[in-house]
């Protein structure tokens, strides 16, 4: 499989991913830490890759989504945008609706055992 087959199937499996440098718990640079804070801040778990450790990824993503910079944040398989778009979007109340739909649409049925 080549790299960006690679990407556009990590793109699809995982509802929300983020493409950044460094990690969520140690971001390697100021916007990706912002986007990171404001992605947390959302309450829904999500899958990254550090774009420093993998080279590969941090070349050819940009193709991918016609995005030139990191951070990279794409839910359901569409790019959201980056740490300015990401960051107006959480302020604004739009991305928390927007990953709590993908975390639950990627989410197995469950049965609500409250009554």
């Amino acid at each position: 499989m080549d790299i960006m087959d690679t990407l556009r199937e990590q793109v699809a499996s995982n509802p929300i991913i983020l493409y950044m440098k460094g990690s969520p718990q140690a971001p390697q640079c100021g916007f990706s830490a912002q986007t990171v804070q404001a992605l947390m801040a959302c309450g829904q778990p999500f899958a990254y890759v550090d774009v420093l450790s993998h080279p590969d990824v941090r070349a050819n993503l940009p193709k991918l989504g016609d995005w030139p910079t990191f951070p990279q944040l794409w839910v359901q398989g569409e790019l959201v945008g980056g740490c300015d778009i990401v960051t107006e979007m959480y302020s604004s109340g739009e991305l928390k609706p927007l990953v709590e739909a993908a975390a639950q649409a990627a989410a197995p049925e469950e049965e609500d055992g409250a009554a």
